[in-house]
């Protein structure tokens, strides 16, 4: 049988080291997981109560609203204005979205269409590629990696396609990578979207995953931005909600419109209980995002501290809960599929190959920080055993 834009997508590379690391824990070996960006911390307990009390309640078990609870969406608004000074119309500039995935793939349904063309970062989160790609919309891939002016390369690249690319993807701090920018990137972004009538999107999804100084900015923080982009938020990470797939479309009002539209038709939005307890997360917990943050900074710390150690160079990631590391240099006859089941077998340890990420991310792979202090350090150890490095 046919099936039309799914026989369009490739094998999904990460299923191989996942069925590797699911034979090993049946025969009992430990494997320790570090490939599966899977948040292990709990969620704040007071929006866990919120979620009990709320879904005892009968009238929350009916259909929600698509575009999200107005004081939800308001909860949403009023995060924006105290984190990066910009102001939300919760009515209009406001959407509600069940997780960033799925509001960025429904959002590209509503942007592009066969014969357009978006242009996405490469490596890159695979859905910021294939959300495109569903859409039946060509995507042109540019290359990121560390060094080199981006935003220079997203320029040449949309001026060498034909038709112009009608929607530029971009998100950063960075996934796989754990690549950053400064408010000047995207000042220059909107700069070059305003003079060209092309359309942006943003997935924030590490905003407050930030280390050492560094404060991730917002695309909306630039004069304008609103009239050409959103930018997609989602409270699995900071909150460390990720099973519970609340997340946001903020900015442009006719394009957070279109992709209301169309949910409209899609969805009831996200169940109500959860909703409700979302907006506590938003309104109450900032000192729980805090909290968050000081154990993947633990985390980022005992692994990039322990690999240098045992000999394998990986810089300390500003952002993000991922480390991107080079394969080692005896290593690097190997791709990095070979190289991560190498790890498996001889170290017990999972990690995401890089390419996964798509073929730029081939020389790589991606450590999730998803393991507490103790059992990271004995993923170190774990490694040095398999690469014996030192």
């Amino acid at each position: 049988m046919d099936f039309r834009r799914i026989d369009n997508l490739p094998p999904y590379v990460f299923a191989e080291v996942t069925r590797k690391a699911l034979e090993a824990r049946r025969a009992g070996i430990d494997i320790i997981d570090l490939g599966f960006g899977n948040p292990d911390i709990p969620s704040p307990p007071a929006v866990v109560d919120k979620l009990v009390e709320a879904a005892r309640s009968g009238k929350n078990h009916r259909y929600s609203a698509s575009r999200g609870l107005p004081n939800l969406r308001k909860a949403v608004a009023d995060r924006y204005r105290r984190q990066y000074g910009v102001d939300l119309d919760p009515e209009t500039e406001v959407i509600n979205t069940i997780g960033a995935k799925e509001g960025l793939s429904h959002l590209m349904w509503a942007l592009v269409q066969p014969g357009d063309v978006a242009l996405v970062p490469e490596p890159s989160y695979p859905i910021h590629i294939y959300a495109a790609v569903l859409s039946g919309a060509e995507v042109q891939r540019v290359h990121l990696s560390t060094g080199i002016d981006f935003f220079e390369r997203l320029a040449e690249a949309y001026h060498n396609s034909w038709p112009r690319p009608r929607v530029i993807v971009t998100s950063f701090p960075h996934n796989p990578t754990t690549a950053t920018v400064d408010i000047d990137f995207f000042e220059r972004l909107v700069g070059f979207a305003q003079e060209n009538d092309t359309m942006l999107v943003h997935d924030f999804a590490y905003a407050d995953i930030a280390y050492d100084g560094y404060v991730p900015p917002s695309l909306l923080q630039v004069p304008g931005a609103k009239d050409v982009g959103v930018e997609l938020y989602t409270l699995s990470k900071s909150h460390s909600m990720a099973g519970w797939r609340v997340g946001f479309a903020v900015g442009n009002a006719e394009m957070v419109g279109a992709l209301g539209k169309l949910k409209s038709y899609l969805d009831y939005g996200t169940f109500q209980p959860i909703q409700i307890a979302s907006i506590i997360a938003l309104n109450e917990c900032d000192d729980y995002v805090s909290g968050v943050l000081d154990v993947y900074e633990r985390r980022r710390d005992v692994l990039v501290d322990g690999l240098n150690r045992i000999g394998w160079h990986v810089e300390k990631p500003k952002s993000t809960m991922f480390v991107w590391a080079p394969i080692p240099e005896p290593y690097r006859h190997m791709d990095s599929l070979t190289f991560a089941l190498h790890l498996l077998d001889r170290g017990q340890v999972a990690v995401s190959p890089g390419i996964g990420f798509g073929p730029s991310g081939d020389g790589h792979i991606r450590f999730a920080l998803v393991e507490n202090d103790q059992r990271t350090a004995q993923a170190v150890r774990g490694i040095r055993k398999a690469l014996e490095l030192s």
